[in-house]
């Protein structure tokens, strides 16, 4: 019977489709493994990439810089972060117009993190967007932009109640937001109870998981604490001893994505976002598992046969 499971069946790589998240590289060596990682990706074929931006002037120019030789030497489509921290109105104003004259027709719209880090107390600038619906506003006020937006399986860590976190979701829905992507999770039912409060809400755009390969066990659980996502027991007992065998961590953190993101495809789910952390393996493994296969992989294919 498991042989007409959805996950398994031959077209299944056609309906799902998958973007990826970067970051700007900050040294000579990380930017080295991101276009290592892109180059591995690209082939992959993915409806879009995004590539973070952060408070300050150095991150932007990073961005921009990565931002801008994706447009020239691959055929990705990129879609520019955008934040609220740290700047006015005016300021954001600038860099949104910036990305748009570089070409840029995506954006992912962030309050952001505060200045001080995750955790912390988010104090807006006093002549800034307070919020990411206000930035939305504004990208949809500057151009005829496809709009990506936050969203929280388990609430806003700042959030005091579901409630709450729902409003300010449909707040940049009727702003113009096209999509929502989640913030990472790893119980499944979580993403499915957040989809439907949304929908009760009147929400119908998608509601992209947000997924993230297990890297680094140790370090996602310390992140996932100060984020408020939950690390369920049995994810916790599956890395467990396993600090020191990088080579058996990652065979289990590929098998543990990949059984995430097949579950939510059985469910229905055909879209996915990937917080790369600018590495391809994980990535790359689970998208072969759910039948994406490269431009390369199907060239080889047709010689063989």
């Amino acid at each position: 019977m498991n042989q007409f499971r959805f996950s398994r069946r031959p077209d299944i790589g056609d309906k799902v489709k998958v973007s990826f998240e970067f970051f700007p590289p900050k040294t000579d060596e990380m930017e080295a493994r991101l276009w290592d990682t892109v180059t591995r990706l690209e082939p992959l074929k993915p409806k879009f990439v995004s590539v973070t931006y952060g408070a300050g002037g150095s991150t932007r120019e990073r961005t921009a810089r990565t931002i801008s030789r994706i447009l020239n030497e691959t055929s990705l489509t990129p879609a520019a972060h955008m934040t609220c921290v740290d700047a006015a109105r005016h300021e954001v104003d600038a860099v949104i117009q910036e990305f748009a004259d570089m070409g840029v027709k995506r954006f992912v719209a962030l309050r952001g993190d505060p200045a001080a880090g995750v955790g912390t107390a988010y104090r807006p600038h006093p002549e800034g967007y307070a919020n990411g619906a206000e930035l939305v506003g504004a990208l949809k006020d500057a151009g005829d932009f496809d709009i990506s937006v936050s969203a929280y399986p388990e609430k806003h860590p700042e959030s005091p109640d579901f409630a709450t976190d729902i409003d300010m979701l449909k707040r940049k829905v009727d702003n113009g937001a096209t999509r929502a992507i989640t913030q990472f999770f790893f119980d499944n039912d979580l993403y499915e109870r957040y989809v439907e409060r949304a929908r009760r809400a009147g929400i119908y755009i998608p509601i992209v998981p947000g997924i993230l390969p297990v890297h680094n066990f140790i370090q996602v659980a310390n992140f996932s604490a100060r984020c408020g996502a939950l690390v369920p027991a049995w994810l916790a007992e599956r890395f467990e001893g396993l600090q020191n065998d990088p080579q058996t961590h990652a065979l289990v953190a590929s098998a543990v994505a990949a059984e995430q993101v097949l579950d939510l495809v059985e469910r229905g789910v055909g879209d996915f976002h990937f917080y790369t952390m600018n590495r391809a393996d994980l990535v790359f493994a689970i998208c072969h598992m759910i039948g994406i296969r490269s431009h390369e992989a199907e060239v080889a294919g047709s010689a063989a046969a």
